[in-house]
């Protein structure tokens, strides 16, 4: 035997393990990163509503989204945000205390642990592409799952609306 013909199951085999593996999930990109906020010295918590690259006070900290992204709502949440925070010291001079990714589902991660105040990332809102209508990671044309469709005998038509379509198939 050839060394071709001896290494083709194990081709396709991988292959097939490489098409049916899951997908990535895609992230959406969002307008306006919400934050909670913690004074200590009055024991509130506020949420803030901080739109993309733009600045809000809360007491001394400045806060600062660069990006916030999201999954869709049919996948494992992970809300991600990149975010800097300075401080505005007595004499009008600001310090960065923190600039990183902060994690809505580990807000222990990566929150800011001021001596006065607290801030942790909670969500995003407003994405800018429409979560509804944008394609899914598993329903991608040219996945294992429509393969896996086809060879079972369903095939959809191309254009159609088949939300409320069911097609039998006899076995």
């Amino acid at each position: 035997m050839t060394t071709v013909c001896r290494y083709a199951p194990l081709v396709a085999v991988v292959l097939i393990v490489s098409l049916a593996s899951p997908a990535t999930a895609e992230r959406f990109e969002n307008g306006i990163a919400v934050f909670a906020a913690l004074d200590k010295v009055t024991a509130r918590i506020s949420e803030l509503e901080v739109p993309i690259n733009e600045t809000v006070e809360f007491g001394q900290l400045k806060v600062t989204p660069r990006v916030c992204y999201s999954r869709p709502p049919t996948e494992r949440p992970k809300t991600t945000s990149f975010v800097e925070i300075d401080e505005v010291k007595l004499d009008a001079t600001a310090e960065r205390i923190f600039s990183g990714w902060m994690l809505a589902e580990s807000p222990g991660l990566n929150a800011v642990e001021h001596p006065v105040f607290d801030v942790w990332l909670t969500g995003c809102k407003a994405p800018k592409t429409d979560v509804a209508t944008a394609p899914s990671a598993g329903a991608q044309p040219g996945t294992a799952g429509e393969a896996a469709g086809a060879a079972a005998g369903i095939v959809e038509p191309q254009g159609a609306d088949t939300t409320f379509q069911r097609r039998r198939i006899r076995r």
